[in-house]
């Protein structure tokens, strides 16, 4: 139970957002799809220069910071965000790390992930390797400030496309959106993270997992040192920090999954690997 939310009498198990309400959040949000985000602009014979990871780390970099103040930035409708009933969070105007970003009118919150999409029809370098997302639910997200009642992952996914009134250039532009039960992701985040041999530092503050030399102690039956963690592989230690926790690809929660693999996932652009491998992988 998050230390914010309020116990069950009875002692019961408190209670969760229901799919009928991420679905009403999310039908809320749909006038916010093919709507362009003036941050960046470029020509589209300049496209051919970058890679798609490239674009899309200048993009969300961008979007990122631009978050506490999407509505400044969002062409058209500035009022957008306010018609459709999501506003800044508590959180935003006291910390840009704060949790959540938003909340919506219904008193649902939700924490913005961004997915880059990237485009069909134009021609870009294609890297020697695909692809992974960079969004995360990152170790600052946990069962300690999560409401299960009322907390969502939004996932916005965005890609460039002609702008509208130029279509000579490029703009960031919103494709789709999914809607997530928080609780569920960062159960299926941290149960991939113990299923994998791996274990949390402190009271949920570092997520670490079994270095190569953790494995092989643990193969050949011996006791793992969990005492202290590492950063590196020379430091020798059993366990190091997991430097890619919480990627939103590798978070074994199938809805989130199925709207990962909608937009590339599968396809080899936009990850490392398919949703089937992904769950193959838990626990072993």
């Amino acid at each position: 139970m998050s230390q914010d939310e309020e116990p069950v009498a009875g002692g019961a198990a408190p209670k969760e957002i229901t799919n009928a309400e991420l679905e009403k959040l999310r039908q809320a949000l749909q006038p916010l799809i093919d709507v362009q985000v003036g941050v960046l602009r470029l020509p589209k014979d300049t496209l051919v220069g970058f890679e798609p990871s490239q674009i899309g780390t200048l993009v969300g970099v961008i979007m990122d910071a631009c978050i506490p103040q999407l509505d400044l930035v969002i062409e058209g409708d500035q009022q957008l965000l306010q018609k459709v009933g999501l506003k800044k969070h508590a959180g935003i105007l006291k910390d840009r790390e704060g949790y959540p970003d938003y909340i919506h009118d219904s008193g649902v919150r939700a924490e913005l992930k961004l997915l880059y999409v990237d485009p069909e029809v134009v021609k870009m370098k294609k890297p020697s390797t695909p692809r992974e997302p960079s969004a995360r639910l990152t170790q600052k997200v946990t069962t300690k400030n999560v409401r299960a009642q009322q907390d969502t992952l939004l996932v916005v996914a965005y890609q460039l496309q002609p702008e509208k009134a130029n279509p000579t250039l490029y703009v960031p532009t919103i494709i789709d959106l999914g809607v997530f039960s928080m609780i569920e992701c960062i159960r299926a985040r941290d149960k991939r993270l113990i299923d994998g041999g791996g274990r949390w530092f402190g009271d949920f503050e570092t997520p670490c997992v079994l270095s190569k030399a953790g494995r092989k102690v643990r193969r050949e039956g011996g006791d793992v040192d969990c005492s202290s963690y590492g950063r590196k592989e020379s430091e020798g230690k059993h366990y190091n920090e997991d430097t890619n926790f919480g990627k939103l690809n590798r978070i074994p929660y199938a809805p989130l999954q199925e709207f990962m693999n909608k937009h590339g996932l599968d396809k080899g652009t936009a990850g490392e690997s398919k949703l089937s491998s992904l769950f193959e992988g838990v626990g072993k």
